[in-house]
């Protein structure tokens, strides 16, 4: 997954990742890539299209 920078880190994608592997905290999106199994959900969450697979 690519965060690009116009992330508002709303947390869409973080509520939505079937493994919780995404957190906000404050202005930043900490994401555990190691346990990432690719399902694409975060990305069509996004409300801003600012993340994408690589």
């Amino acid at each position: 997954m690519i965060v690009k920078d116009w992330c508002m880190f709303c947390g869409e994608c973080a509520g939505v990742c079937p493994r919780n592997l995404i957190e906000v905290k404050e202005s930043t999106l900490i994401f555990d890539e190691s346990e990432c199994r690719d399902c694409s959900t975060c990305v069509k969450v996004c409300p801003i299209t600012a993340l994408e697979k690589e």
